[in-house]
């Protein structure tokens, strides 16, 4: 396999790991609603609508990044997604540690990394926009 088709099967790994396990985050939200991202919003002083930003950063970001279409736009609204999952739910495991001697935010950043790194990258050759 030459240089070009394990970057462009690297961004493809990327992108369907990444879009899969964020939008199953995004479907949960659809079937239980979004009360309980409102009243977090809320808490913060922040205005009421902002919690439908999740829908952004969990199902149209993840699904645009699985089809390839526009995914670095997508990956962008996952990484902001992650900004602000970090801002409303976990500030307060910031600096701790798992019992495992993990860092307690390390899926978060997981997420955020892969997000910026696809953002950087582009969606490779097999994807709707093909670059």
């Amino acid at each position: 396999m030459n240089q070009n088709a394990q970057n462009d099967a690297a961004r493809f790994l990327l992108r369907i790991a990444l879009g899969a396990l964020i939008l199953l985050h995004g479907i949960a939200k659809l079937r239980g609603g979004l009360a309980g991202i409102q009243g977090m919003v809320v808490a913060h002083h922040w205005p009421a609508w902002l919690a439908y930003g999740v829908l952004l950063g969990e199902v149209v970001g993840p699904l645009m990044v699985l089809l390839g279409f526009f995914s670095r736009l997508g990956a962008l609204l996952i990484a902001i997604d992650m900004v602000f999952a970090l801002a409303l739910v976990h500030m307060g495991q910031l600096g701790q540690l798992t019992s495992q001697g993990g860092w307690a935010l390390e899926l978060q950043a997981m997420y955020f990394a892969a997000a910026v790194a696809l953002a950087l990258l582009g969606p490779g050759r097999y994807s709707i926009n093909g670059r």
